[in-house]
């Protein structure tokens, strides 16, 4: 029978408040201290919370026992669909709310290997992605049904429409007894067992499956727990794609894991992250976010509608302020590099110093601001928790050596050095390649075993590609880019496209750009900058400007020879520039 929504949202509210009016007098009320918590997957520890709301979308609220036995029952669904065996990749396509997380329990309950898209993906991504993985089942909701029933036949797998009542169903699922919130596997099995494949961008090729473990995602969300100092009383706002670690692990397993709130949106709208982090137009429970994590392409999009609407109102701006200050503890910026003059920006508006913080697909989040610390715009801090990171500079004579510039460790909180980074005759701070190694790292990419071997050193060090400075005297790590695109080597000098970049977003007249190193006979490769201005004009003047503003900021090496203009910047979900289709996109026709 169809329902319609109105009718839904007024049944499934009453039955909601019924639902949280009525204590379930035989489950024993149990404290979410950390030493309680499971090692496992993130669903074991919905026991100890399970009257507490874990997910709030456009619908409704769901707690995290709704959660536990909804996922709990579609699990068997799953294990009959694959005819009870385990350790099977299943594909999924769920929209920003509790389909994805019930669907995300259900299959580690089932002892199977997830896999998150985006609806944004192209059907031959999703078609790749399904063949490569050697996916077995496909689910998704019925707005997807047709895409996705379209990559089911190209690939010869199994798909599963989930039922369209299931949020409804959902909210109606009561705990009675212990045994309701038992279910998935033993502790054995999942200490031994993957649990997610996440495929990279494929900027150096098609995309990788990297295979994180049970044991990674646990590592990985303990430690920002005890770094970011989450609690069950957190209430995070989450508008960050769910196909990536930052979505994921961050601002998604982490707060369930430690038994937080998390309002979900659909997606990133600017107009509507103002109104819940200022409480405006939503209901008195959802008005107490404390902490939220985004790009920096949304925080310009928050600025941008902030300039649109507040900044002329004094009084408002100083409430904006205020409110922020007080009410959210914390807000982070991360997956794509944040320039000083957006995060003076955003300070400015909210108060809010941005802790940045460093990760990647293959390793979770590894490097981070001090929660407690002076944040400065640039650096990404030093180890998480349980995190071994080492700089390594390649021995010019023989590019099969290297040598160690810095190696420090995370170990409980105390920060151990190994080796300790020392300036160079020139009085510069070290820069080296960054390694990693821990508990958070990946095991493997999926049937790449030569891929995956070159990635490791032979002692299980993780070459990440991604070049880093040790600041000696702040004690402190800053992400200089990615060894292939990020640093351009022009004139015997190693550039950093991110500093450069840094320093030009900071003109005025400059709404975004990319700086890139394009090879070269007489320089090895020469910088030039695509800019997207903040209004059109002359481009002979605008170029003027923009060498005069970067002679003011740069050493004359690192200025952009070449200045070239275009309306937007293309950037992926995360707010990522893929700089090699860029200069195909703004170069190749010269």
């Amino acid at each position: 029978m169809f329902l319609r929504r109105s009718t839904f949202l007024r049944y499934s509210n009453v039955r909601f408040q019924q639902t949280q009016a009525k204590v379930v007098n035989n489950i024993k009320k149990q404290q979410n201290s950390p030493e309680e918590l499971a090692l496992g997957p993130v669903f074991k520890n919905a026991r100890l919370f399970p009257e507490k709301i874990a997910i709030k979308d456009r619908i409704a609220a769901y707690t995290y026992g709704n959660i536990f036995m909804s996922a709990h029952e579609l699990s068997k669904e799953i294990t009959n669909l694959l005819e009870g065996k385990t350790n099977e990749r299943v594909l999924f396509l769920c929209p920003n709310d509790i389909h994805y997380v019930i669907t995300l329990w259900a299959i580690w309950m089932s002892g199977q290997i997830a896999l998150p898209v985006s609806p944004l993906h192209p059907k031959s991504l999703l078609m790749y992605y399904a063949n490569d993985s050697n996916s077995k089942l496909l689910i998704t909701v019925p707005e997807y049904t047709d895409l996705m029933s379209r990559v089911a036949t190209n690939t010869s797998t199994k798909l599963h429409v989930l039922d369209d009542r299931l949020k409804l169903n959902c909210t109606l699922m009561q705990a009675s007894q212990p045994c309701d919130l038992e279910g998935g596997k033993d502790d054995d099995f999942y200490s031994k067992s993957d649990a997610l494949i996440l495929y990279t961008s494929g900027t150096t090729g098609n995309p990788k499956g990297a295979i994180l473990s049970y044991k990674n995602l646990a590592a990985q969300t303990n430690s920002l727990i005890k770094a970011w100092h989450w609690t069950h009383e957190d209430t995070i706002l989450h508008t960050l794609p769910l196909h990536h670690i930052h979505g994921i692990v961050n601002a998604l397993l982490c707060p369930l894991h430690i038994g937080a709130k998390c309002i979900m949106l659909p997606k990133f709208n600017a107009n509507t992250v103002w109104s819940y982090l200022l409480g405006v137009s939503t209901r008195p429970e959802d008005r107490r976010v404390s902490v939220f994590m985004g790009v920096p392409t949304m925080y310009s999009k928050l600025i941008d509608e902030y300039d649109r609407v507040f900044k002329e109102d004094t009084k408002m701006a100083e409430y904006i302020r205020n409110t922020l200050k007080t009410k959210v503890r914390l807000m982070v910026s991360g997956s794509a590099p944040l320039s000083e003059p957006l995060y003076q920006q955003w300070e400015e508006v909210s108060g809010h110093r941005l802790l940045e913080r460093y990760g990647m697909t293959e390793t979770g989040m590894t490097l981070s601001n001090l929660y407690d610390s002076d944040r400065e715009p640039g650096y990404v801090g030093v180890p998480l928790p349980g995190v071994s990171v080492k700089l390594m500079e390649e021995v010019i004579d023989d590019k099969s050596l290297s040598k160690v510039l810095v190696e420090c460790s995370n170990i409980d909180g105390t920060l151990v050095y190994n080796k300790n980074g020392q300036k160079d005759e020139n009085g510069d701070d070290p820069i080296g390649e960054l390694f990693v190694k821990g508990e958070n790292v990946f095991l493997r990419y999926h049937e790449r075993p030569d891929t995956t071997k070159r990635e490791f050193t032979s002692d299980g060090w993780f070459r990440t590609g991604d070049m880093c400075q040790y600041d000696v005297d702040k004690k402190k790590f800053r992400i200089l880019g990615r060894k292939s695109v990020d640093i351009i080597k022009s004139g015997g000098y190693k550039i950093s496209a991110l500093q450069v970049e840094s320093s030009i977003l900071g003109c005025p007249t400059v709404k975004d750009c990319a700086v890139l190193g394009l090879t070269d006979e007489k320089w090895g490769q020469r910088v030039v900058a695509v800019i997207s201005p903040t209004s059109s004009g002359n481009e002979s003047a605008l170029v003027e400007e923009l060498r005069l503003w970067a002679s003011n900021k740069l050493p004359k090496y690192a200025i952009p020879k070449e200045w070239r203009f275009v309306d937007k910047i293309p950037k992926n979900a995360m707010g990522k520039v893929n700089k090699k289709e860029l200069v195909q996109m703004v170069f190749s026709k010269r």
